[in-house]
């Protein structure tokens, strides 16, 4: 079958069309049509992780992507596809084509990907790390250059620029690239850089989601939730729609990977998800009032800072009304640069 998406800038414009090839992937079954399918991927705090390091550095981190990049996976098992609609050969209409590549929606796709894309990096002197298998290491005596994976999206930056320039052609000499320059936007996180340091903030994804649950005009709020009210589960309460209600803390957690004003709200009001009522939708419509009225907040991290790990931890004794458990909250740093943080029941 066919798939058809839009690919978009960091100011929601549509760049180009992306159409392309896709297996039915969930007909596929274990130990016939595939066995070993996981494929590592690079977590949001190894993203920034690796900002905090460019920004300490002082180096420009530049992005690629790589077309059609599960096609250059090949694949161990025998899969065959049917030809999909409107491109049925006519000579031979009940035949099908046997997949040789990793073709886009069969599980394996992704660990294929990963295995040629690995194995050609450390064949031209790449290191893989050894916690993060999705991060890239060339270093010299003074020099060093990261090379971070995300599927088929890679940043990459060095304390050389003439390494940048080398990689770059590396990659195009094995691959087709689709897109080379200033990391600007990744994962729909909007990045900043200047000689002072590196700035990551989510403005235009809040601005996408007030869109998307017709919050747009609401009032503001000057904070993410009132410190004195305790959230219950008000049996008595009326129930309100349990998909739009998760839909919105849904958009809200991914929005708390730069935001760390909002987590401990967001946190609170994701224990209501199984039963939410009005009160607690109302609480969670008052973050997105914050939001509005203070969208352009995020994290800086300042190119004049050291680079030494210090962490903070926290936590209420009890204070949760539903189990009296403690809720604890921790945030580390890297000099100024808070670079990862949590909020647990």
């Amino acid at each position: 079958m066919g798939s058809c998406r839009y690919k978009r800038d960091e100011r929601g414009v549509v760049v180009r069309n992306k159409a392309r090839l896709v297996a039915q992937g969930y007909t596929q079954e274990e130990g016939i049509d595939y066995d070993e399918v996981f494929a590592p991927v690079a977590r949001i705090e190894a993203i920034r992780l690796f900002l905090a390091f460019a920004s300490f550095m002082g180096f420009i981190v530049y992005q690629m992507d790589v077309k059609s990049a599960f096609l250059y996976g090949t694949i161990d098992e025998e899969v065959y596809v049917s030809q999909p609609p409107g491109f049925v050969d006519p000579d031979h209409p009940k035949k099908v084509y046997k997949v040789v590549k990793a073709l886009y929606g069969l599980h394996q796709a992704p660990r294929a990907w990963y295995a040629t894309l690995s194995t050609f990096l450390e064949k031209h002197g790449y290191k893989r790390g050894t916690i993060d298998k999705t991060l890239f290491i060339k270093r010299d005596k003074k020099d060093i250059m990261l090379v971070q994976v995300y599927v088929d999206d890679i940043i990459f930056g060095s304390t050389k620029k003439s390494w940048c320039d080398e990689f770059e052609a590396l990659m195009k000499r094995r691959f087709q690239m689709s897109f080379m320059g200033e990391l600007t936007f990744f994962l729909r996180l909007q990045v900043k850089q200047n000689k002072s340091g590196i700035f990551i903030s989510q403005d235009k994804y809040v601005v996408e989601i007030l869109k998307k649950f017709d919050l747009v005009n609401v009032k503001t709020s000057i904070t993410p939730m009132e410190t004195k009210v305790a959230l219950t589960k008000d049996e008595e309460a009326v129930d309100v729609d349990v998909h739009l209600y998760r839909s919105m803390i849904g958009s809200l957690m991914y929005l708390t990977v730069s935001r760390t004003d909002i987590m401990y709200a967001v946190c609170v009001c994701y224990r209501f998800q199984v039963t939410p009522k009005t009160l607690h939708l109302n609480v969670v419509k008052r973050i997105f009032k914050y939001l509005k009225g203070k969208p352009n907040l995020g994290l800086w991290y300042p190119r004049e800072s050291p680079f030494d790990l210090e962490a903070f931890s926290d936590s209420d004794y009890g204070g949760s009304n539903l189990d009296r458990k403690s809720t604890t909250g921790g945030c580390q740093f890297l000099g100024q640069r808070l670079i990862s943080w949590e909020c647990k029941n």
